[in-house]
């Protein structure tokens, strides 16, 4: 979702920031610092970038200054406020990281909900979460860590992602999906994460993870009946073996649009590339987007023509 596009409403950025929604109004009136884009029914919806360019003038005030004089300190550097943003995040996660390596499980929980309480669900999980996993990754498999460390970080990022999963609405209009790790593989947390992003988009998303029998995904699909399949695949040695599986389910379920994602698919040669591009979804949310966008025409002109 992009920093540009509006999402909290002046309720949500008082509680963030602590101050009077006539106080958010009177400053925009005055110094025309920020203008929230409005939805269909008038109301204001504050982009990332405008709420943490509040936050840093109510640092500001709180420090001693009056509004004036912190709008004309914006002035001159409006740019640091975004960095001091990005850095804020980049901040986060090296906490996080920390103290999950040093198993300081309630602390872990207090960052969270920081980072929960200052940004989207979406953010959270793309921004700050994903990189850490793989920061966490790298540090076990070049042996840094041991594997009680990888482990429990992994167990807890997957408790707070599944309590966030089942926390987002669906939008029934929205077309069916599955999220299911490739064959042999147990790396999950990664398609936790890009499930969380389809959640967060309305979609209805059913999250098999990882270790499911190969010959039970088709009951599954049957039963679920989903216009996408989304397959994850982290380690080299199983590329192979979920490329069969993506050939598979094209000729039995030929109408259901299949993507692959993980960090595997980063190292293909390019006649996989050549072969299987159309299905890989990439690594960012900019990329995940185009992916869905693209499959979304199809399924709709499939539809018309039915």
């Amino acid at each position: 979702m992009s920093t540009q596009e509006g999402k909290y409403n002046v309720k949500a950025v008082s509680n963030m920031l602590g101050i009077q929604p006539g106080t958010l109004r009177a400053w925009e009136r005055r110094y025309q610092i920020i203008a929230p884009p409005r939805n269909e029914a008038g109301h204001r919806l504050y982009t990332e970038e405008q709420v943490q360019i509040l936050k840093w003038l109510v640092d500001k005030v709180n420090q001693g200054f009056t509004i004036s004089q912190a709008v004309s300190l914006l002035e001159q550097q409006p740019s640091d406020v975004r960095v001091q943003a990005e850095d804020h995040v980049t901040g986060l996660r090296e906490r996080l990281l920390q103290t999950l390596l040093s198993f300081e499980e309630w602390t872990a929980h207090e960052l969270l909900n920081e980072a929960f309480s200052l940004y989207t669900v979406e953010k959270v999980a793309i921004d700050i979460l994903g990189p850490l996993l793989v920061r966490i990754g790298d540090l076990w498999e070049n042996g840094k860590i041991t594997s009680a460390h990888e482990h429990f970080a992994s167990a807890f990022l997957r408790s707070r992602l599944g309590m966030a999963f089942s926390m987002l609405p669906v939008n029934r209009l929205l077309p069916k999906t599955i999220s299911v790790c490739g064959p042999n593989e147990w790396h999950e947390l990664g398609l936790l994460i890009f499930t969380l992003y389809l959640r967060r988009r309305g979609y209805e998303t059913i999250y098999l993870g990882a270790s499911i029998d190969q010959k039970d995904l088709p009951v599954v699909i049957d039963e679920v009946k989903p216009s996408y399949i989304f397959l994850s695949c982290t380690l080299q040695q199983n590329v192979q073996a979920t490329l069969q599986l993506v050939d598979q389910l094209k000729q039995t379920y030929p109408s259901i649009r299949i993507g692959v994602g993980g960090r595997a698919f980063d190292e293909v040669d390019e006649q996989i590339k050549k072969t299987y591009g159309a299905h890989f979804l990439g690594q960012s949310k900019e990329q995940w987007d185009e992916w869905l966008k693209s499959n979304e025409k199809y399924l709709s002109k499939r539809e018309k023509t039915m």
